[in-house]
């Protein structure tokens, strides 16, 4: 398969167009207007891009016999990490930044979504959301305000067999440590020292908390994300990024007592922290799980759950909405920021067959 012939398969160029398009986070615009023209010209009923910079799209059904309309939501994003992977096509896998997060999983939404015309009492709306990469989710929070929905579809890869039910909490910690600067002869531990001290000690600790728990999930998983140091000879300052994965019953607040406890004694030390998420789970005993369930077998699959360990727009939307709600897409997720990050495409079609088998179940449902 070529970049060349693409356009003669089902769905197909709508994904590699959009892939194609560089949409680092902050920087959506190209891809959102081109996604919502996309939309408009397939059968969409409103396509347009929002306040916050997503791409939306509307299948309206209108309003049932009984006069009610429900609203069934597909919420991806449309940013991506930064990194140039050059797009390309060899041995049936699409190459690029965002194929599989998550570029792939938004292009089959919209084109299941353009494939199943809402019934009446339904309406579909595909948002491509923008900032979902970083820790303002701009796209998912004006969402919060304009929708109130009774089905949530997030636009995550799950693999095309599989359902994701939950999303791990997040906590990220800025670590500063400042001293006067001392004679190198000096038996004083530096700035960098000191905090290499509070990195083992915050390790330690969680080791602690984390006897006994066997699964990713339920563990508190810590990361050094980055490690500077610098002086203009009179101070001496080092600087930590640590980044925390929380499970649903040790959220960021507890993770904080913890953090500043693991600092006492250390001079100069200060602790700024940021993006929290709690973690978010949702039950697996709905239509929209059965739905989904029965559109995997339908394509010959054998469903599993999945419950990941990095956040998405589901923690964000979740506990507001309050409704059934689920993360689904094709595509490897251990492939997301990689440098060689790839969807197959004959995963992402039958994808886009389940979600068609199941928009066209949950619609067709009295839900």
């Amino acid at each position: 398969m070529t970049a060349r012939n693409i356009n003669s398969l089902n769905g197909f160029e709508l994904l590699y167009s959009l892939v194609g398009i560089p949409s680092v986070s902050g920087q959506e615009a190209g891809a959102a207007h081109f996604l919502a023209h996309w939309m408009a010209a397939h059968d969409f009923d409103e396509a347009f891009v929002d306040a916050s910079g997503s791409a939306v799209g509307v299948r309206d059904g209108g309003a049932d016999a009984d006069g009610r309309r429900r609203d069934l939501i597909l919420l991806g994003h449309i940013d991506t990490v930064p990194g140039l992977v050059p797009v390309r096509i060899e041995d049936g896998r699409l190459y690029g930044r965002g194929a599989v997060d998550a570029k792939g999983p938004l292009a089959a939404f919209a084109v299941a979504a353009s494939q199943v015309p809402p019934r009446p009492g339904w309406r579909l709306i595909v948002i491509g959301a923008t900032e979902e990469e970083t820790v303002t989710s701009k796209g998912a929070r004006h969402a919060l305000g304009q929708y109130r929905p009774d089905l949530v579809v997030i636009g995550e890869p799950s693999g095309w067999d599989r359902v994701t039910l939950g999303y791990k909490g997040r906590l990220l910690t800025d670590v500063w440590v400042r001293r006067t600067v001392a004679h190198t002869a000096s038996p004083a531990p530096t700035a960098c020292e000191a905090a290499v001290d509070y990195w083992q000690r915050v390790r330690s600790r969680l080791e602690a908390v984390n006897t006994g728990r066997e699964r990713p999930w339920d563990r508190v998983l810590a990361a050094l994300r980055s490690f500077d140091s610098a002086t203009d000879g009179l101070e001496q300052s080092a600087h930590l990024l640590l980044g925390f994965r929380l499970p649903p019953d040790f959220g960021p607040e507890a993770l904080k007592a913890l953090l500043q406890a693991a600092g006492e004694g250390i001079e100069g030390l200060e602790l700024r922290f940021w993006g929290d998420e709690v973690a978010y789970q949702s039950d697996k005993n709905n239509p929209l799980v059965r739905a989904f369930l029965a559109a995997i077998r339908s394509q010959g699959g054998r469903p599993g759950f999945v419950l990941k360990t990095g956040t998405s727009d589901m923690n964000i939307v979740g506990p507001v909405w309050r409704c059934p709600i689920i993360a689904y897409g094709p595509g490897d997720s251990t492939l997301d920021h990689t440098p060689d990050e790839y969807i197959a495409l004959a995963e992402w079609e039958r994808g886009v067959a389940v979600l068609r088998t199941a928009l066209d179940l949950l619609m067709s449902s009295d839900v």
